[in-house]
């Protein structure tokens, strides 16, 4: 297929034809991709970075029950996405599990929108003094929120792993490109969030809610507009297993089963398939490692396991269960910082709105609007990240992304640290 200018990863287009690699992925289809994520992240971040204030202004909740509140929805934003990826992986595929996402998503923004502009669903007022929220306005707000919850389940963890699928990491120029894209893919995210923080917010508070909301509702279908008509041009991977967690857990079985077997010295006695296999199933082969060596056990061959009934599993299989454990044990570390980040769209907003936010004699800085800075910070430093420190880095550590990821980690949760640090100064 390579001579005939096809791809060499066996993707292929939404008919499950092979691909010529001129003529999609790289950049001419991930330019679609970065441009959805550019008005997704407004349509999100138009809702999320002002919540606590419509909690606390229109429902009349109080700081705590409001900072609850935004915190449990965000957490069913953030968790959503481990279903949605197994749907994908296990069933739907990625760009199906996507297009149906994001059916809901819509759903959800325009019933939000709906919520807090119809009389009937949000709280009346009368000589400027509102009423509490009933029961019914209440439900109808909350089930908004978290039927998008639900869509961007579907659609985060699969938006940007389809571009991921973009680029051939068979093609060594191809696989070059793919990292940068996930830097500009971050810099349209904050530039959604950035027209968020500082349009949107305002709009909201100086114009009015319907007005607010309904923007980040028509940018979200225009985003899905943008990413569909890239649709000719995309490449699509094709599933290898009827489901990945089926072999997570056959593993993990395995191994339990043959716990109080000998390991062999020589990686190369545990079971695997011949390399033909993997070529001629379009499979990718993972070579064994030294981690989590107990999981090898379930790789033992017959023989060396005596009258076991289970049929062994192979050193991919194995070798994919210990990449999870891997990013599991990453994810634990990125808890605590996650609730450094929790507060800039809860107790930093509410804190804004106890300063002097005037510009002038007439402007004010909504609260939320605060939260910019951020953004500004991230679009900033994300070009000069890709343009300058990673060949600058590249060329004394002779690694293509100029750092290693968990060095990346490293040194953002150590700014994270000093930049809360300051704030539990400033409050002292």
């Amino acid at each position: 297929m390579e001579e005939k200018g096809y791809t060499q990863d066996g993707t292929v287009n939404l008919r499950r034809q092979p691909v010529l690699s001129s003529k999609t992925g790289k950049w001419k289809a991930c330019a679609f991709l970065v441009g959805y994520e550019a008005f997704e992240r407004m349509a999100f971040y138009g809702v999320a970075s002002n919540l606590v204030v419509y909690l606390t202004t229109q429902l009349h909740e109080d700081t705590v029950a409001s900072v609850r509140n935004v915190n449990n929805w965000s957490g069913a934003v953030w968790m959503t996405p481990i279903f949605g990826a197994y749907i994908a992986d296990s069933y739907l595929g990625r760009f199906w599990t996507f297009t149906f996402s994001s059916l809901i998503y819509v759903l959800g923004m325009v019933l939000l929108t709906l919520a807090v502009s119809i009389k009937l669903l949000k709280p009346t007022c009368s000589n400027g003094v509102c009423n509490k929220a009933t029961t019914s306005q209440i439900a109808f707000f909350y089930s908004s929120l978290y039927i998008i919850a639900i869509g961007a389940g579907g659609t985060k963890p699969n938006i940007s792993t389809f571009g991921a699928d973009q680029f051939d990491d068979f093609d060594p120029d191809e696989k070059r490109l793919k990292v940068s894209f996930f830097n500009w893919w971050m810099f349209s995210s904050f530039l959604g969030a950035l027209v968020a923080t500082l349009g949107l917010v305002y709009i909201q508070e100086n114009l009015g809610w319907g007005l607010g909301y309904g923007i980040p509702t028509v940018g979200l279908i225009l985003s899905l507009l943008i990413f569909y008509i890239g649709t000719p041009m995309y490449r699509h991977k094709v599933r290898k297993t009827k489901s990945p967690a089926a072999d997570f857990f056959r593993v993990l079985k395995a191994a339990i089963a043959n716990r109080h077997c000998e390991l062999p010295s020589d990686p190369k006695e545990l079971h695997e398939f011949a390399l033909q296999h993997y070529v001629d199933s379009g499979k990718r082969q993972v070579y064994h490692t030294p981690n989590f060596r107990f999981l090898d056990k379930g790789a033992l061959k017959e023989d060396k396991v005596g009258s076991s009934k289970m049929p062994p599993c192979t050193i991919t299989q194995v070798e994919g269960v210990k990449l999870v454990l891997g990013m599991g044990m990453i994810w634990l570390v990125t808890l605590i910082p996650s609730t450094i980040w929790a507060q800039v769209n809860t107790l930093f907003v509410k804190q804004g709105t106890t300063l002097d936010r005037h510009l002038g004699s007439t402007f004010q800085l909504p609260a939320a609007s605060l939260g910019s800075f951020v953004t500004l910070s991230m679009l900033i430093s994300v070009p000069m990240y890709d343009r300058y420190f990673v060949p600058f880095m590249r060329k004394r550590t002779k690694n293509p992304r100029g750092i290693t990821m968990l060095q990346r980690l490293g040194i953002g949760f150590t700014i994270q640290i000093l930049a809360i640090a300051i704030a539990y100064l400033l409050e002292e």
